[in-house]
């Protein structure tokens, strides 16, 4: 089995005081892909930058205290890149890939944008080159007989079922048809898949995001919006997809959850 978690960890320096390194020594996962780092590696402790067990590659963003990504892994990646080939994205500390024995796995942190301002014409731009780098990764790997698997904060609902007032949002980032559209692109002519949903079907959820704000978490009106996507031949391999809900708002170390997938995956 090949066990992968996805989880936004809303600052990592706050995450660890809260509790995500016990939440590390527990985890079963082979993956582990971390957004939302806002931290320089050399900023963390040492058991956090590199715990025992684990193997870390790290994607900072230029702008400090922003954005941010991570992988660990049990086993040492064959490689690593940083950024998708975009000069005005690489340095953002959004995209990491590592490659691993049959399969390339990537942490995203797509932008939040803003409906109707500069920052939503930012996020579609990123969106732009995404697109490119993810068509062109598929098919690279096919040609190795890799498999593909883009796991993060997506900051986009496809669905309906993907945010409890969806009604509400219908006109804000993030629920905007033009991103819904791009996701069922994504999903359908691109040749990736939404491995949650498809093991969840016709379910509201299960939500990975909710507000700090008010009663959000304990009614359970939250967002979908951290995925795993995967490639074909690797998603149709997966058996389980748990959102790791904490059981009460105070024992919650970041505003989303971790998201994890087993598959019955072995490299060729």
């Amino acid at each position: 089995m090949f066990t992968v978690t996805s989880v936004n960890v809303n600052g990592l320096r706050a995450a660890t005081g809260k509790g995500f390194t016990a939440w590390l020594e527990d985890t079963s996962a082979d993956v582990v892909c971390l957004q939302e780092v806002r931290a320089e590696p050399h900023q963390l402790t040492d058991a956090v930058r590199e715990p025992e067990g684990w193997h870390t590659v790290y994607a900072p963003s230029v702008l400090k205290g922003r954005a941010g990504v991570a992988v660990y892994t049990r086993r040492k990646p064959l490689a690593h890149r940083i950024g998708f080939g975009s000069d005005e994205f690489d340095a953002a500390g959004r995209w990491i890939e590592v490659d691993l024995p049959g399969v390339t796995v990537a942490s995203l942190y797509l932008p939040t944008g803003e409906a109707e301002t500069p920052k939503q014409e930012e996020k579609h731009r990123f969106m732009a080159g995404l697109e490119e780098h993810l068509v062109g990764l598929r098919a690279s790997a096919a040609e190795d007989g890799r498999e593909v698997l883009v796991c993060g904060d997506w900051n986009i609902g496809h669905a309906e079922a993907d945010i409890k007032n969806w009604k509400g949002n219908l006109k804000k980032s993030g629920f905007l048809p033009e991103e819904r559209a791009w996701l069922t692109r994504l999903y359908g002519e691109l040749g990736y898949h939404d491995v949650v949903r498809e093991l969840h079907p016709g379910v509201a959820g299960p939500y990975s995001w909710w507000s700090m704000r008010g009663k959000a978490f304990d009614i359970d009106s939250g967002w979908r919006i951290d995925l795993q996507v995967a490639t074909d031949g690797l998603a149709k391999t997966a058996v389980s997809a748990v959102t790791e809900r904490a059981a009460s708002y105070g024992e919650r170390w970041s505003d989303h959850a971790p998201v994890t997938v087993t598959y019955d995956f072995t490299a060729k």
